[in-house]
């Protein structure tokens, strides 16, 4: 499976990071990570191809390139709203209008609370289209007890809404 990852806003990247740390290791995964997540956070994984956010032409750009799925993790609400009005004016809002024309897997996972009126428009807009909107909401009848059991839990979901098949949480029998 090629998978891309990318990573906006500011606020939540630790997530971000911890969704790519727990993927499988066949999993073959393209990361863009926007200015203001790297201003704090460093990116330093080996198992993952990492593109600037500027480069446009990056082979992830292309629909020939053929990615399986994109997740955004987080995703900014200046992110969400570009890509809802179909501009693509940086490799993250590009790999997204990409998989949207291919009908392709696109998880967002926006980081905002609360959610403007324009900001659930520009979801109901996007879930319309088959987008997966996705923002990490506590499940509280996952029993988790510690922050990092519910932080598994929100990124298992957000695995299986993609088909990656995980045991990061306890399922229901």
């Amino acid at each position: 499976m090629k998978l891309v990852v990318a990573i906006t806003g500011a606020s939540g990247v630790a997530l971000g990071k911890k969704f790519i740390d727990y993927l499988p290791e066949n999993i073959d995964v393209h990361l863009v990570v926007s200015d203001n997540a790297f201003t704090v956070e460093s990116f330093e994984n080996t198992k993952v191809t990492l593109h600037s956010s500027e480069n446009i032409a990056a082979s992830i750009s292309s629909g020939s390139f053929r990615v399986d799925a994109t997740a955004i993790i987080p995703c900014s609400m200046n992110t969400l709203a570009k890509i809802a009005c179909g501009i693509s004016d940086n490799l993250t809002t590009r790999v997204a209008a990409v998989a949207l024309k291919e009908q392709k897997k696109l998880l967002l996972a926006p980081r905002e609370l609360p959610f403007s009126a324009i900001a659930l428009e520009n979801m109901q807009k996007l879930a319309a289209l088959g987008v997966i909107v996705a923002p990490p909401v506590m499940g509280y009848y996952s029993e988790a007890s510690s922050l990092e059991e519910m932080e598994r839990f929100i990124i298992g979901k957000w695995y299986d809404a993609l088909g990656i098949d995980n045991n990061l949480f306890i399922r229901w029998e």
